[in-house]
């Protein structure tokens, strides 16, 4: 089958190549993969600024040579443990190694695909969509009625972000560039501020959640909208090769929350079954929608990461295989 590896660190390392189909264990699916996304963890895979070789102890070369997270596409065969799912089934969820043709997923990663949802609006889902749900619902327990500001609200998470905010029953903030103001008006933000236009840490208004999938801004800025018990959640921060690329922006905002009212979380989200139908409950009833902003072959892999680290999407950035 056809595969992206990479044995070395560098985009010219990144290459389709044949490999051996893989095999399924117990507990896992095999699935003919039709769409998967790309995110930042393979960014910085294949960028490998220091603080990734450092914490994966991979100072050299990568230990795993393949890539992608996301995928979208239909059972070929299951573990002998396995139950629910059987060949023929539409699933959307994670695996090692999903860029390629075929991808074994352990089962408690995988959902049905709602037949309303293409391949390619299914793959955009799992790390972004997930992300977004966890952060609202599980770090921040975002309640009717709350005031949820979004700080980078066109990018994969942030669309996401916006949309399930919204079906949480928030009032949302959404922060942008001028070209995507009128997304994230689409997305359904009860108001969009223009960050190259207005300074949106002084709005006057009181935020009582706060995702920062930007990191553009100091938690010390940040406090002047947020209520006085309110929850920031990290999410993200600008791709860069640099020594310790978003770990900086982390730490800090950690640092400077120490001894005041307002919480500060960072995590990184579990995708799991039971959320992905959660989600995909949501996309069924129109509440949420995937924004896909480019779509690339597999093939064109090199090409995908690259615009994604331009930091420029709208959405999603998908590939088709």
């Amino acid at each position: 089958m056809k595969a992206i590896v990479y044995e070395r660190y560098g985009p010219d390392a990144v290459e389709l190549r044949d490999v051996p189909q893989p095999a399924v264990g117990d507990d896992e699916v095999l699935v003919r993969v039709r769409a998967s996304s790309v995110n930042p963890v393979e960014w910085y895979a294949v960028w490998a600024p220091p603080f990734v070789r450092v914490l994966s102890g991979q100072l050299r070369r990568p230990k795993d040579p393949s890539l992608g997270i996301d995928l979208a596409g239909t059972v070929e065969a299951v573990g002998r443990d396995v139950t629910g799912l059987s060949p023929g089934d539409d699933v959307f969820g994670s695996s090692g190694a999903s860029w390629a043709e075929y991808a074994a997923a352990p089962a408690d990663r995988l959902a049905r695909k709602p037949e309303s949802v293409s391949f390619e609006e299914a793959a955009a889902v799992p790390v972004a969509g997930l992300t977004a749900l966890q952060a609202l619902r599980d770090r921040a327990a975002v309640q009717p009625g709350q005031k949820v500001l979004v700080n980078g609200a066109s990018g994969g998470v942030g669309t996401f972000a916006v949309q399930i905010a919204k079906a949480l029953g928030a009032d949302v903030t959404a922060v942008c560039s001028t070209r995507n103001v009128e997304l994230a008006r689409s997305l359904g933000a009860d108001r969009v501020v223009d960050y190259t236009r207005e300074d949106f840490t002084r709005l006057g208004v009181r935020h009582d959640v706060l995702i920062d999938i930007a990191g553009s801004r100091s938690f010390l800025s940040l406090r002047r909208v947020l209520a006085p018990r309110a929850t920031v959640v990290l999410v993200g921060a600008k791709m860069r090769q640099s020594l310790l690329g978003p770990l900086k922006h982390f730490a800090a905002a950690r640092l400077q929350a120490i001894g005041r009212g307002q919480q500060v979380r960072f995590f990184i989200a579990k995708v799991g079954t039971a959320d992905l139908a959660f989600v995909a409950g949501l996309m069924e009833s129109g509440q949420v929608r995937s924004v896909i902003d480019r779509r690339y072959e597999l093939d064109q892999a090199v090409e995908a990461l690259r615009y994604l680290g331009e930091g420029h999407a709208q959405g999603k950035v998908v590939l088709d295989v």
